[in-house]
């Protein structure tokens, strides 16, 4: 019979397991050398009236052997129900428990000696009728039953102190120890029982994580193809049908000129696209670092927007008037905050020629102690703001592939826009109404002045 609970398996390198596994050992060699030793006492101890011989003696060994066959058909049959992951029955525990108990009592009525053996039992009884019956206040009356026994065996040699006091001591003792153990086992469960929560929202959270990973590198791609691609795709339909118009009509040159917008429109894509297939950071139209003096990159790179706003509306047959103003003195920015104000750019033109039905704009790059300012301003047909944000919503939760108004837009470049200048610590600020034309006007926090010098 095992003397820790069927939860205390083997458990690794667990310290509470091992100490436990080294009780139960403890426990049965105990058992087996105790009983080796009464028996051996009983035969041929050094008190020769004590000594048991013929038909006694041979009672006294029949009753060893049955002593030890029952501990162990027990003791072997719970540990194979363990390895199977099955629990001993209360009936068959109970039983065995009983016959055990009796096999004792009866070789104690043979020869005292065999007392010696209640100790290791104290734990068995505990463990079979506390653990496997669940009869905690039963299995102390049973230890207080043994104790009984042995002192009645104790004071037939005499009446001694110790004869009452020692069986009393080592039933305590039992008690406290095996009490002891259930503790622990009861923490190692409950340790076990957290780790694995422990383990299981580990896995949740990284899960979760992992999601929201996909789901924003999901929004980033989408707010780079829509600044990007999806702008350049939708100028290369539109030129390439004004060239064909060209072509219809006989004009080479325009035709020519309108190919060459295409082309150059569509090796820009190709860039992008190259960029997003190698995980890279988007390029802002080819402009890297490494410029002369602070900004200078930023600024290119705007102008470069600009002008290739010009040359497709150019191309389309409606020219457009379209410059970039520079204000303020420029200071050295992260590659991020330079795409985040680029993409704005290219953003903001392409809402002007989608939807402004305007000859004009203005793109204006204004630093300030502490921050960068970028307006794209027009003075066309202008739209409500909140209707815009409100056609966003929609759009984000039906089909974003329904069909909508040309002139009314869904909304979603700027609230793209909105989240891509957040992601840098800026804001975007929409100004316009119905026929009062629009500016979009982005900020973002750079290191002001004092903080410059003292890096």
């Amino acid at each position: 019979m095992r003397t820790s609970d069927p939860a205390d398996g083997p458990r690794g390198a667990n310290g509470t397991a091992a100490l436990l596994s080294g009780l139960r050992v403890a426990v049965h060699v105990g058992f087996a050398v105790l009983l080796a030793l009464a028996l051996v006492r009983a035969l041929a101890g050094p008190d020769a009236g004590a000594r048991l011989t013929g038909r006694p003696a041979l009672a006294l060994v029949g009753l060893t052997v049955v002593l030890a066959g029952v501990y162990l058909t027990g003791t072997v049959a719970e540990r194979r129900l363990h390895a199977a992951g099955r629990a001993p029955g209360r009936t068959a525990a109970g039983t065995w428990l009983a016959v055990l108990l009796g096999v004792w009592a009866l070789a104690v009525l043979r020869h005292p000696d065999m007392m010696w053996v209640a100790f290791p039992l104290f734990f068995v009884a505990l463990h079979a009728v506390h653990v496997i019956l669940g009869r905690p206040r039963l299995a102390l009356a049973c230890v207080a039953a043994m104790t009984v026994v042995v002192v009645v065996a104790s004071l037939e040699r005499g009446t001694a102190p110790g004869a009452v006091l020692g069986p009393a001591v080592g039933a305590a003792v039992a008690v406290v120890v095996f009490h002891a153990c259930r503790l622990l086992v009861v923490e190692s469960e409950r340790q076990r029982s957290v780790a694995e929560q422990l383990r299981a929202t580990r896995a949740e959270l990284a899960a979760s994580e992992r999601h929201a990973g996909v789901l924003a590198e999901r929004e980033r791609l989408a707010r780079e193809i829509h600044d990007t691609l999806t702008q350049g795709l939708a100028s290369i339909v539109l030129v390439s049908r004004a060239a064909q118009d060209a072509v219809r009509a006989g004009d080479a040159a325009l035709a020519d000129e309108r190919l060459e917008t295409v082309r150059t429109t569509a090796a820009e894509n190709l860039a992008e696209s190259r960029a997003f297939v190698r995980g890279l950071r988007a390029p802002v139209d080819g402009v890297q670092g490494g410029a002369d003096r602070a900004g200078s990159a930023l600024e290119a790179a705007l102008g470069a927007a600009v002008r290739g706003f010009r040359a497709r509306r150019q191309a389309l047959g409606r020219p457009v008037e379209a410059e970039l103003a520079v204000v303020g003195e420029p200071v050295a920015v992260g590659e991020a905050v330079e795409t985040v104000l680029v993409r704005a750019a290219q953003s903001s033109l392409a809402n002007v020629d989608q939807h402004a039905r305007t000859d004009r704009c203005r793109v204006t790059l204004t630093w300030m102690d502490g921050e960068v300012a970028l307006d794209v301003a027009d003075d066309g047909v202008g739209f409500d703001p909140e209707a815009a944000r409100a056609r966003a919503s929609r759009a984000a939760v039906s089909d974003p592939a329904a069909p909508r108004p040309a002139e009314e837009g869904t909304g979603v470049g700027l609230a793209g826009l909105a989240e891509r200048v957040a992601g840098v610590g800026g804001r975007v600020d929409v100004e316009s109404a119905p026929g009062q034309g629009c500016v979009v006007a982005v900020r973002i926090p750079v290191p002001r002045q004092h903080e410059r010098r003292g890096a």
